[in-house]
């Protein structure tokens, strides 16, 4: 496998949430939740890197974000903090990867490449409904080779169509890493398989969860046993990896982070010491 420009030690395990700006995160009393009683929402990304090394973007998926926005991140976070973006949805989704989303593409990447070495990796998440079939098998191989080399991407199947010997073999063409993703969309068995026939130098990892809950600021449903079950899998790879978890994995995405981080022997943050702790950003 060709070298990346990103490649990392092989103990590189970065491990955190999708989004940092809730509501439900923030204390309402004496009692940590994980924002300190009073945080503003644009305070919340300098307090959420004191705690966590990475974040997952959602806000992209929905449009590209002017350059400014970009660079206020990079100016909030600490030097070894990274972004992972979800490439936005008029690319994905509304033209399903077809060329004419080239444009939009390269308006998104370049200025993504704004963060610079805080850039992690680019998720293209792609629908259920964006099967394996002709037009769309063309569309995916017209669109990998004009993805910058110097972005790392991950692409996230939501349909089992693709997990296929074909697809893996594209996929590590153009040094793409396909998403291991717990979520219903894909058998667990799917992943695990995948797991072991790795199409990048990285790995990409999202747990999700049933969007059946209403508030986030507590776990609601341990998760703990399907978690071992993910450790025991992950903790064979040896390339980096960037985990991310959503707040209906379990209700509350900063204590699954923690968790995960624990099995990996990784420090870990107690979010009471996030309180009344002047940002250095």
């Amino acid at each position: 496998m060709k070298n990346n420009p990103h490649q990392n030690k092989q103990s590189e395990i970065k491990i955190g949430t999708q989004g940092w700006n809730y509501a439900d995160w923030v204390s309402k009393t004496d009692e940590t939740v994980f924002y300190p009683r009073g945080t503003k929402s644009s305070e919340m990304l300098a307090v959420y890197a004191r705690a966590f090394e990475t974040v997952e973007v959602d806000s992209t998926f929905y449009a590209i974000p002017q350059q400014q926005t970009f660079e206020n991140w990079a100016k909030k976070t600490p030097d070894d903090f990274t972004f992972s973006l979800k490439l936005p949805r008029e690319i994905t989704h509304d033209a399903g990867l077809q060329k004419s989303s080239f444009p939009a593409l390269d308006e998104f990447c370049e200025r993504a490449l704004t963060l610079k070495e805080k850039l992690a990796a680019v998720l293209i998440q792609l629908p259920p409904q964006f099967e394996a079939d002709e037009e769309r098998v063309r569309a995916l191989l017209e669109f990998l080779p004009r993805l910058p080399k110097d972005i790392r991407f991950a692409v996230e199947f939501r349909s089992r169509s693709w997990f296929k010997g074909e697809t893996l073999d594209v996929l590590r063409k153009h040094n793409v890493s396909l998403s291991l993703t717990e979520s219903s969309f894909i058998p667990r068995s799917f992943m695990y398989e995948a797991a072991g026939k790795l199409t990048a130098d990285f790995v990409y990892v999202r747990f999700m969860g049933e969007r059946d809950l209403t508030r986030f600021d507590c776990i609601q449903r341990k998760q703990d046993e399907n978690l071992w079950l993910w450790f025991e899998v992950l903790s064979e790879i040896k390339v980096p990896m960037f985990v991310y978890f959503s707040n209906f994995y379990e209700g509350f995405a900063p204590i699954s982070v923690n968790k995960l981080k624990r099995m990996f022997r990784q420090e870990t943050t107690d979010f009471s010491e996030l309180e009344n702790q002047p940002s250095l950003f």
